[in-house]
């Protein structure tokens, strides 16, 4: 619901008491938590309040595979107050952010997990150390697209309707797209009943309606593997990352950016390096975000200018007539 007040030194507290801790120790599910159980889930809201009046809502989607383990451990141990702090310094006064966990659907104990918006350091927490870090990592695709669709039909969010601003959807991954929805999956996993499938470009047509959707490679190694399949559904909104510990900060950046409370992809970064950020992590965030600035005309680079140009006036004769 994203109730409670946010501390950065609580926060950073709770995450600074985790070093040395592997990926067990931060979370300890050996299944999925019951309470992040998708199905029959009518919706998870994001709302305003007296303390929170502009309610930013914000997805964290995580690939809990064995090779995508490392981001939802950074997350818990280091980075998720970096995040939050770049957008209270950016002016965005109420983010509210829920983590989901991706699997696969066909091979996994729960190939979708699903938290809470929530606003309080200790709710954030709480919920990203609910997730069950599965594993596994083979046999097929991981289904994004399960994500998208409860974010799509299964969230509701103040911010879009009460002032049409769309939330925030960050997808973690290192798999391709699968075709579609299925609708078998989406039945068993979420309690929907569908007709048909639904077509992958069909789907993110609908989430974007009160999305700002996001997929996040964690290095280029994989961004060569997946990235075209990724950019020929989403373009410029896949953003291929120098390395996994950079989540936080192109997350941060990309709202950031949207939301235009920097002027500038330079602004961005040197905002950055001033909160402390060592600078040469400060710029390969710059440079993971460079094509998604320019798209957006946020990219600090000087725009032509049109010179009037004087046009010969037309003669009497048409052009039948020549």
């Amino acid at each position: 619901m994203g109730f409670g007040q946010y501390s950065y030194d609580a926060h950073l507290a709770l995450t600074s008491s985790r070093q040395g801790a592997n990926a067990a120790e931060m979370f300890g599910q050996r299944g999925c938590h019951e309470q992040m159980n998708p199905f029959e889930t009518k919706f998870r809201e994001s709302r305003d309040s007296e303390a929170h009046p502009n309610s930013l809502a914000i997805i964290f989607a995580l690939d809990v595979s064995g090779s995508m383990g490392e981001i939802p451990a950074k997350l818990a141990q280091e980075t998720l107050p970096t995040f939050m702090r770049s957008l209270l310094d950016a002016g965005i006064t109420d983010p509210q952010v829920m983590f989901m966990g991706i699997g696969n659907a066909e091979s996994d104990q729960a190939p979708l997990q699903v938290g809470q918006f929530e606003s309080s350091a200790k709710l954030m927490d709480q919920w990203l150390t609910y997730l069950f870090l599965e594993g596994g990592g083979s046999g097929g695709n991981e289904n994004y697209e399960l994500a998208m669709y409860f974010a799509a039909r299964h969230t509701s969010l103040d911010c879009f309707q009460q002032r049409q601003t769309r939330g925030y959807l960050f997808i973690t991954g290192d798999e391709p797209p699968n075709p579609g929805v299925s609708r078998t999956q989406v039945k068993r996993l979420i309690g929907d009943k569908l007709n048909n499938d639904i077509p992958i470009a069909e789907m993110i047509e609908e989430l974007q309606r009160s999305y700002e959707p996001f997929y996040l490679i964690p290095d280029p190694e994989r961004g060569h593997q997946v990235g075209r399949a990724w950019q020929d559904l989403l373009g410029d909104r896949v953003i291929v990352m120098a390395s996994p510990d950079d989540t936080s900060l192109v997350a941060a950046g990309l709202v950031s950016l949207l939301e235009e409370s920097v002027p500038s992809l330079t602004a961005l970064i040197e905002r950055f390096v001033s909160s402390g950020i060592p600078q040469a992590q400060a710029k390969r965030v710059g440079k993971a975000l460079t094509d998604f600035a320019a798209a957006i005309e946020r990219d600090g680079s000087p725009r032509p200018r049109l010179k009037a140009t004087k046009q010969t006036p037309p003669d009497d004769k048409s052009g039948l007539d020549r």
